[in-house]
């Protein structure tokens, strides 16, 4: 996808994970915004809101809205309560 000046994200991307403290995070909040993406892929092929899916999880929609946009660091806990809700479970794994 090419923004105004023609550079696209992923040259954009490249060109930054050259840079070592930039790669150094980057990969860092890596597991966080793929359990992220996992969760709203699950919700969204199911078909239901932020609302429907607090409703289940027993929270507020906004709880859920901030998990998907990466603005809350939930516990365990409450990734265990949400991916239950959409009918998955939660694998973790320490490399």
């Amino acid at each position: 996808m090419k923004n105004k000046t023609g550079i696209s994200f992923e040259e954009v991307k490249m060109n930054m994970m050259k840079d070592k403290e930039f790669r150094e995070e980057y990969e860092k909040l890596t597991p966080r915004y793929q359990a992220i993406e996992q969760i709203i892929r699950a919700r969204k092929e199911q078909n239901i809101t932020q609302s429907e899916l607090a409703k289940r999880v027993g929270t507020q929609k906004s709880n859920i809205s901030r998990l998907e946009s990466g603005n809350y660091n939930p516990s365990l806990d409450f990734l265990v309560k949400v991916a239950e809700s959409l009918g998955k479970s939660l694998s973790v794994k320490i490399k």
